[in-house]
């Protein structure tokens, strides 16, 4: 925006009354002399300032002075004090040069504070033809607004002019000029570049307006009244969109992100001021172009300028409607709570159900009571789900570290996502035994609450391996890793289930112990039921019954090995140590109960050597033992 042409200046030539051509001369910093030639008769002080003038020009074309002069019935009135004078004493100086009939300029630096002050000194027509009043008026309306670039300057130059401005309707009229011409420039320029893309058939729009980063200039609530004028005007949403998000660029870019270690000074209301504001345009003028990663930093800078909950809870909202796009450093955001976690999980808990909230709305057809017009953005499908599930799962694991975080609010994130988010929960693990190793404090009874949020059938093979070899996992976890880690093998070898199946099962209670039972064959009736050749089927009984009975001892040796930890976690606690032994314990036991699950596993484990024994042994031809071999391998030990 540049200054005043000579082409757009108004000259105002000295006036015809005076004999000698008067000269302005610099003066002290108190007094101010605008003519040497006359004596000065009245000394008006203006903040501060006096200057030493005569009456009868300012008589002749301030009615306020006129008003004065009048009023204090003293024909010798030697001063003359003004108060709250717009623009102060450079308004004041160059409405004496008009009266004077001094040569100036009228430029769009100046006209605000002209217009004003001529409206404070009463320089209408009344008290002489084309007073102040008239000149201003003509330049504001012939010049500056027809113009966007001059509105802009013009309403920069409004600062500091209130309540007068305001009275005079400038800024109101300075508004409606920069929206009224931003949108004809759109509307030529989006014209005079439309061209045709022949590649994708599609048209393309080329206009750069120039206008935005202008408007940053503007104080913030001079700013909220051009966004609002321009919506109304039907200026483009993209173009105000990139408005605000340069806006906040350019007013915010001193606001320095603080830690919760951090001591620096309070952020001043000023700055709230803008980051309310810029929120609340979004919401009342339906503003849905921003990007998702300037709606984060409008989230970080509300939570640093301790902005209003509305204002936050806005954001967050808006947030949720594409949380799906969010990445992993978006959603890690810093607490200004010392207190509190390094991370703000509270913040992420709400845009979490918020997203959910809308998958809930669109799966049931309602519209959303937000009020948002989402065009442009996608409804959430499963594959957005997904994507969330597996940001969560990053989120957790980042967050899990912090020796702050208490566990109701860890576990409320984790549960808070349906089960179908996720498609195998080794995210999930890794994320929980972080968390459990960097909080060694927990009780055994925390440790199992968070564990049972794994679903151990949705473990990979890589996870389980890991899993039951972990320290920091429960018994009851590592038992359950196990359990299903032999139905994992049971079935790859099965092949999908043969027909007649025989054998024992192994199943775990609700407290997470073995029990046992018979299994039964694919035509549903029970395997003792089953009557097949006993030549056949006398070793496999035999080997049934011994691994029954060592499967009877593992139990036994199992709940014995519970109880004497449970006796040394309460002598520990008593004498302020820990059961470790008792935990060793059964970290032995679970690796012999996996050892044995292994044995169990087939019937034809044993090998090609085992093999050749029992042939040597039942005397048959190899023939008759590989048929019996095969039907061994269809029998298998089932697990609930």
């Amino acid at each position: 925006m540049g200054m005043g042409s000579d082409a757009a200046a108004v000259l105002f030539p000295f006036s015809t009354a005076a004999t000698t051509s008067p000269r302005f001369c610099g003066t002290a910093v108190s007094h101010r002399r605008i003519f040497s030639d006359v004596a000065e008769d009245v000394t008006v002080s203006v903040d501060g300032q006096s200057f030493l003038l005569h009456k009868f020009p300012l008589v002749s074309r301030c009615g306020r002075v006129r008003k004065m002069v009048v009023d204090s019935k003293d024909p010798d009135l030697l001063k003359l004090e003004l108060v709250n004078v717009p623009g102060g004493a450079f308004a004041f100086e160059l409405a004496a040069k008009f009266c004077y009939g001094s040569n100036f300029e009228i430029t769009t630096s100046n006209v605000a504070h002209l217009r004003c002050v001529a409206e404070y000194l009463e320089m209408t027509e009344d008290y002489q033809e084309e007073n102040l009043i008239f000149r201003t008026e003509t330049y504001l309306n012939e010049i500056v607004l027809k113009n966007l670039d001059k509105s802009l300057e013009v309403l920069c130059k409004c600062d500091g002019l209130d309540p007068v401005v305001e009275e005079v309707g400038l800024v109101d009229r300075c508004v409606d000029a920069i929206a009224v011409n931003a949108s004809k420039e759109q509307l030529v320029s989006g014209l005079a570049h439309l061209e045709c893309d022949v590649g994708s058939a599609k048209l393309r729009m080329q206009c750069q307006d120039w206008w935005v980063e202008d408007l940053s200039a503007l104080r913030i609530d001079h700013y909220r009244r051009v966004i609002a004028a321009m919506r109304r005007n039907g200026v483009r949403p993209e173009s105000i969109g990139t408005s605000i998000t340069h806006y906040a660029q350019t007013s915010l870019k001193g606001v320095e992100r603080r830690h919760v270690w951090d001591s620096g000074p309070f952020v001043g209301d000023s700055q709230r001021m803008i980051v309310e504001t810029l929120i609340d345009l979004l919401a009342t003028e339906n503003i849905t172009t921003v990007t998702l990663s300037f709606l984060f930093g409008m989230l970080r800078m509300a939570i640093e300028v301790d902005a209003s909950l509305d204002c936050r809870i806005e954001v967050e909202k808006r947030i949720g409607l594409q949380l799906e796009m969010a990445s992993l450093d978006d959603l890690l955001i810093p607490s200004t709570q010392t207190s509190d976690s390094m991370f703000d999980v509270d913040t992420v808990h709400r845009i979490l159900v918020n997203f959910l909230q809308r998958i809930d709305e669109d799966s049931s057809g309602e519209l959303s009571p937000c009020g948002y017009d989402s065009d442009g953005l996608k409804s959430p499908s499963h594959s957005s789900v997904l994507k969330v599930g597996r940001l969560m799962d990053g989120y957790l694991a980042e967050v899990a570290p912090d020796p702050y975080l208490k566990l109701q609010k860890f576990m409320a994130l984790i549960e808070l996502l349906p089960d179908y988010a996720r498609i195998v929960d080794d995210g999930l693990y890794r994320a929980i035994d972080i968390y459990l190793k960097a909080h060694p404090s927990l009780t055994e009874s925390e440790c199992k609450k968070l564990c049972k949020l794994i679903d151990c059938q949705k473990l990979s093979q890589d996870a389980s391996s890991h899993a039951a070899q972990n320290d920091r996992l429960p018994i009851q976890m590592v038992v359950r890793v196990l359990y299903f880690e032999q139905l994992r093998l049971k079935s790859s070898f099965s092949g999908g289930g043969g027909s007649g199946c025989v054998g024992v099962g192994l199943g775990l209670g609700a407290d997470g112990s073995l029990s046992q039972r018979f299994v039964c064959s694919s035509s549903g009736v029970p395997s003792s039921c089953v009557s097949p050749q006993r030549d056949n089927y006398a070793s496999l009984r035999r080997e049934n019954r011994e691994l029954k009975l060592e499967i009877s001892r593992m139990r036994v040796r199992l709940t014995e090995l519970e109880r004497e930890q449970g006796l040394m976690k309460q002598q520990g606690r008593m004498r302020g140590g820990g059961g470790r032994h008792g935990g060793e314990q059964g970290r032995a036991f679970l690796a012999s109960l996996s050892r044995g699950f292994g044995r169990i596993t087939m019937f034809g484990v044993g090998g090609p050597a085992a093999a050749d024994r029992r042939r040597k042994k039942s005397g048959r031809s190899p023939q008759c033992s590989d048929g019996k071999a095969r039907r061994r391998q269809k029998a298998s030990f089932a697990y609930d």
